[in-house]
């Protein structure tokens, strides 16, 4: 006969109320809400072959695919709680988590060159100095922002000195061609068609001051639902590999959700690298430069603790072994 003393009984209490609220927590999760973009080449992958249906349908668990247009609307969409998981650029993750957006970066989509300041073929314009007093289109909030705020602080210039015109990354585009703006600071693949369809010119390119594109979740779904994290990450995983294994295929993806021609999609994948996932050290410096060069460009608060708000975005603890470094 076995004996349970008064602490063993509350113990097993304990153990079963936590097993019981893990249950319901992982009882009311009925779909996964993700984004797909055209920047996160990996995301076509995984929404055009199913794998995260594949892989959630035995927990009668759906998936829904949200567009996301560029990292400020996939912030937005993470802080409004109609994303769960969403891709954007590290830097803007970081600048989401300093205004209170709960989330942490969690996996490595790519190390992509996929912005850079851009103007017509015939433009004056060859450097980033002669864009004083010029109207720059811009999205705000995204690595192309952030870019240009870098790219302009190098010169002793300010975000004052131009005439930024708030647009999406597509309508930013149309705007340059229309002769709307005198530069754009671009987003592939966007960048990639000005460039091949429309003769555009990139006169300011900086591989290393475009920060590394990171898969985010939402820090509430992330601590109720951990396995599920962990599940997601892996077909991520799956998805990552098939892409550089395939390069057709993704090839294929982009070509669909794009409805852009084959050759510009070359020159967005010559641009992006896909042979990291785990995030870490190298992803928090990258992140942290850029923090520290908005600070200095008087974009973010000089109070602001970078190296602190990064430790707290970055969580590598949902990835399984056997990821990329």
């Amino acid at each position: 006969m076995t004996f349970f003393t008064r602490r063993d009984a509350l113990a097993f209490a304990a153990a079963l109320a936590f097993t019981a609220a893990a249950t319901t927590a992982h009882a009311q999760v009925k779909e996964i809400r993700i984004d797909w973009a055209t920047y996160n080449p990996v995301s076509l992958v995984l929404k055009d072959q199913g794998l995260l249906e594949k892989e959630f349908a035995k927990d009668g668990i759906g998936i829904r695919w949200v567009q996301s247009a560029g990292s400020n609307k996939a912030l937005e969409f993470l802080n409004a709680g109609s994303l769960d998981f969403g891709s954007t650029a590290g830097a803007a993750a970081l600048v989401g988590k300093i205004n209170g957006n709960p989330i942490q970066s969690i996996y490595v989509y790519s190390r992509p060159e996929w912005t850079a300041l851009v103007a017509k073929g015939d433009s004056p314009i060859k450097t980033v100095a002669d864009l004083k007093g010029k109207r720059v289109a811009v999205t705000r909030g995204t690595d192309p922002h952030i870019f240009l705020v870098r790219a302009l602080a190098e010169n002793k210039l300010t975000e004052k000195d131009v005439k930024l015109v708030l647009l999406q990354h597509a309508d930013g585009r149309l705007a340059l061609e229309r002769g709307d703006v005198d530069a754009w600071a671009g987003l592939d693949p966007i960048m990639a068609a000005a460039e091949i369809e429309g003769g555009a010119k990139l006169f300011f390119r900086k591989p290393e001051a475009n920060t590394w594109g990171v898969l985010n979740v939402r820090e509430e779904f992330a601590k109720q639902n951990p396995e599920i994290v962990k599940r997601v990450l892996k077909v991520y995983e799956d998805a990552r590999k098939a892409s550089i294994a395939d390069k057709a295929a993704l090839t294929k993806s982009l070509v669909a959700a794009t409805k852009l021609p084959d050759a510009v999609i070359e020159r967005q994948l010559e641009r992006t690298e896909l042979t990291h996932s785990v995030i870490g050290k190298p992803q928090a410096d990258s992140i942290i430069a850029a923090g520290v060069a908005l600070q200095e460009a008087g974009v973010l608060e000089s109070n602001i603790d970078i190296k602190a708000v990064t430790a707290s975005l970055i969580e590598p603890k949902y990835l399984t072994a056997g990821a990329t470094q």
